[in-house]
């Protein structure tokens, strides 16, 4: 029976109360020799729907949105864009079927609107949707967890299980560092941050407030990163973070991946909103209409905006501060040029400055590389990368991206304008670009300097550079002699102001030098100066750096040149203490035996590819296992998840003449480097 006889005659007119809803298709990872079962979901468009609770409804493992090539090979339809419900009927084998509890909620009159073109009542959708036995699913609730020791333990269960190594610190204090960063990586982080002061935990699940020394830390990277898009001609604007569902869904294959992600409007105090609102995941749709708009002439071109702003991506999957946030800040530049030349130009221009926020400002190390095929931003030609390394976990991790968009988007939204060279030669459609960098940075620096003492900030972006301590002043000190010390204290302090120096002091006599040193320490200031009686009669203090605890004695008529001297010091030896970590745990394997082994001893390889996506997910699959082959438990949050590519860097090891593929023996055209990530 064909669509149009079977589907299309029960489907109806749009009305204005329409609901819209979506139908998504799910494909769980599986073993190479398994055939897949996807997952079709059915659920209004304002429904989240986390894979998460997908993968505990079906049974299934790490579902992800299929590609075009299964809904080709399983429901006879040409891609994801041509996909509606009528194609179940042409299913070639199993699928599963889930159905939002919402939808099942309305109203049997209540009009649905699958698509552009077609709509059914919810009466017919349900009767139609019966003869593929789908099950209802409340997606409002969290996904079902895993039972844990604990869990384990207050359920009854006997199932043994392996006592560790307490990760406490034996040593530690309860207002400093608890927990050994070697032994409990997550909670370190934790309390890094917080007792630090760089964020306190929201009442919102997933958001974090940003104390003034985080948010500092991102105002310097602003005035560093907007002084150089200025001086290439970026301008900044603004637009709204609403953005409605018509215009969300212009772009489909583009927004389908942050579908599960986007958050809702649907009232305005007790009133239901007409059309839903959604809090804008990224703004390429809000954008590109009125590039279409103001885009007129060739002679408009290049249009270059950058804003500053805030996105909301809904994540449900262990939020971490600073790295997964459902809202984060963030500036994304979209450019639009007249060539392709210029705009892979910028591409490139853009991700080298990325890579000088890491590098110059954050003392962290990058690789900046291409993205595959498979990873590349969704509607984009080409992504480029600055990819990290955090050594304790031995995870890459995504540091910022540059998107060459092609043409793909200015095509969907008819951002063109007539040919340079007369109206006889066809109309001409703008090459674009994206790019964006976000307050993760900040979680990256944090997990690559701190220590068990506490913050460790490179001196370039820490709010404040210096802090000048009194020491020395005890019970026998005279009032006179303490009044002497605190007032040249207070001189050291206002000569490094006036140097430009980031500095403060902390004259409080009622907590003792040694608990200052900690309390300062936790805070991550970069350089400790201590002024007492001995420094006073030698015209002299003593500086100390946070990050290796090394002393200096420093005369104070070089105050205003050898302080800012030891700080740049300081901030060069943390980049080469990183970049020794990163280069010493990024190595070279070309055979497959070798590769495992290699992960689990913390590193990122760098292997010959073939460049074909099915290795890449059969790498992925593959490693993702013990050296014994057992396979890890299936947990993204765990750092034994199988390695993904993370960028084929721009800068290649020699490839052997016919070099092979480090998995699947077809022919290497590059070294890719890949490794468990965040």
């Amino acid at each position: 029976m064909s669509l149009e006889n079977s589907f299309s005659k029960l489907c109806v007119s749009a009305q204005a109360d329409s609901l819209a809803v979506k139908s998504l298709v799910f494909k769980p990872k599986t073993p190479k020799s398994a055939v897949p079962v996807p997952i079709v979901v059915v659920a209004l468009q304002t429904t989240s729907t986390a894979s998460a609770l997908i993968a505990g409804e079906t049974g299934t493992k790490d579902p992800r949105l299929a590609r075009d090539d299964l809904f080709a090979s399983h429901f006879k339809c040409g891609s994801a864009k041509d996909f509606n419900l009528g194609h179940l009927l042409q299913a070639a084998s199993e699928f599963k079927l889930l159905l939002d509890t919402a939808i099942e909620h309305c109203q049997d009159g209540q009009i649905l609107k699958l698509n552009d073109e077609l709509s059914i009542s919810k009466s017919d959708l349900s009767h139609y949707l019966q003869q593929f036995q789908p099950v209802t699913v409340d997606f409002s609730q969290e996904a079902k967890k895993p039972i844990t020791k604990a869990s384990a333990s207050s359920a009854g269960s006997t199932t043994p299980y392996i006592q560790t190594k307490s990760a406490a610190l034996e040593d530690a204090k309860l207002i400093g560092i608890t927990v050994d960063k070697k032994l409990d990586f997550s909670g370190w982080y934790q309390q890094v941050l917080t007792k630090g002061e760089m964020l306190d935990y929201y009442d919102v699940s997933g958001c974090y407030i940003l104390r003034p020394p985080s948010y500092a830390i991102w105002e310097k990277i602003q005035r560093w990163f907007d002084d150089k898009i200025k001086a290439i001609g970026v301008e900044n604007a603004y637009f709204p973070m609403f953005v409605s569902s018509r215009v969300l869904e212009k772009e489909k294959d583009h927004i389908e991946g942050f579908a599960p992600e986007v958050a809702w409007v649907t009232r305005a105090g007790s009133s239901e909103l007409e059309e839903p609102i959604a809090i804008r995941p990224t703004s390429e749709t809000v954008m590109y209409p009125y590039y279409a708009k103001w885009i007129q002439s060739y002679r408009d071109l290049p249009i270059k905006l950058n804003q500053w702003n805030s996105v909301v991506r809904w994540e449900f999957k262990h939020p971490q501060p600073f790295l997964r946030t459902r809202e984060f800040l963030w500036q994304e530049g979209h450019t639009a040029h007249l060539t392709k030349e210029d705009a892979e130009e910028e591409v490139l221009q853009i991700l080298d400055f990325y890579a000088g926020v890491y590098e110059e400002l954050l003392a962290v190390p990058v690789i900046k590389g291409k993205k595959t095929e498979k990873e590349k931003f969704a509607g984009g030609d080409f992504t480029t990368t600055c990819e990290g390394y955090i050594p304790q976990t031995g995870r890459g991790i995504q540091g910022a991206t540059s998107h060459h968009l092609g043409q793909n988007f200015s095509k969907m939204f008819n951002i063109s304008v007539e040919n340079p060279l007369g109206p006889e030669h066809p109309k001409v459609y703008a090459y674009q670009n994206s790019w964006g960098l976000s307050t993760r940075v900040i979680g990256v620096m944090v997990m690559i300097h701190s220590d068990n003492k506490g913050l460790v900030l490179p001196p370039r972006v820490a709010q404040n550079q210096c802090v000048v301590l009194p020491v020395g002043i005890n019970a026998k000190t005279s009032d006179e002699q303490r009044a002497i010390i605190h007032q040249k204290s207070k001189e050291v302090e206002q000569r490094l102001r006036a140097a430009r120096i980031r500095a403060f002091g902390d004259y409080n006599d009622n907590y003792t030098p040694g608990w200052k040193f900690a309390q300062y320490e936790l805070k991550g200031i970069p350089l400790r100066l201590e002024f007492g009686p001995k420094d006073m009669a030698n015209e002299q203090i003593t500086a100390v750096r946070r990050n290796d605890n090394r002393k200096y004695t420093v005369k104070l008529s070089d105050l205003e040149t050898r302080i800012p001297e030891i700080l740049e010091d300081m901030q060069k030896d943390m980049f080469l203490k990183a970049k020794e970590l990163f280069d010493s745990h990024r190595v070279i394997i070309e055979e497959w035996k070798d590769f495992v082994p290699a992960l689990n001893r913390k590193c990122v390889i760098l292997a010959p590819w073939c460049g074909v996506t099915e290795c890449e997910e059969d790498i992925k699959d593959s490693s993702a296992k013990k050296d014994d082959g057992e396979e890890f438990e299936a947990d993204d949050k765990a750092p034994s998840m199988g390695a993904k590519t993370l960028c084929t860097p721009f800068q290649q090891p020699q490839l052997k003449k016919d070099q092979l593929c480090i998995k699947c023996q077809r022919k290497a055209i590059q070294f890719t480097m890949f490794g468990r990530s965040y």
